[in-house]
């Protein structure tokens, strides 16, 4: 095999994290497009180390975070913080969804996996990043205010928030169902 078809397969076998992580960040899918091919371009210029790593799929993921990230700072003066905006220091939450009590309840599952993902790409990125950072990438609220740059306290701040209306949004959904 080729080191070309080699590194087709790994990045059959790596695309669909690689864009999925990008796309939680930026809600967008030209934008998530863009990075995964960035991501991909850094892979290549790294493959003779990455070729057979058992680490190969978390260098990729840190790499999406990063770029995604870092793409999005560059908009950050277009942001408007909701927490910015209002001072209050609530204490998280844990969403709150029934617990699974029959086979029908399972079978819903994947469809509530859709509404939260299309939920989740609909908060702004004040309260889509750090849940996403949270929730899905399992960072603690240190590593996302220095990832973010920003305060411990607006870190909880847009992650409660965020929650908040992540809860609202589903809520209003699944009654529409």
């Amino acid at each position: 095999m080729t080191d070309a078809q080699q590194f087709e397969t790994f990045m059959r076998n790596y695309q669909n994290m690689v864009f999925s992580t990008a796309m939680r960040l930026l809600a967008n899918q030209s934008e998530a497009e863009d990075v995964t091919q960035e991501v991909f371009l850094k892979a290549h210029a790294h493959f003779d180390n990455l070729d057979g790593n058992p680490s190969a799929g978390g260098w990729l993921k840190t790499v999406a975070t990063n770029l995604s990230l870092n793409h999005l700072s560059r908009y950050r003066s277009r942001w408007s913080f909701f927490s910015e905006l209002f001072g209050g220091h609530e204490e998280p939450q844990e969403p709150d969804f029934p617990a699974e009590d029959n086979v029908e309840e399972a079978l819903l599952k994947t469809e509530r996996c859709a509404l939260v993902e299309q939920a989740l790409q609909e908060l702004p990125p004040a309260q889509r990043v750090p849940l996403v950072l949270f929730h899905l990438d399992e960072l603690g609220y240190e590593e996302i205010a220095a990832k973010l740059n920003v305060s411990l306290g607006k870190v909880k701040t847009d992650i409660f928030r965020g929650r908040e209306v992540l809860r609202r949004k589903l809520r209003l959904k699944l009654s529409v169902e």
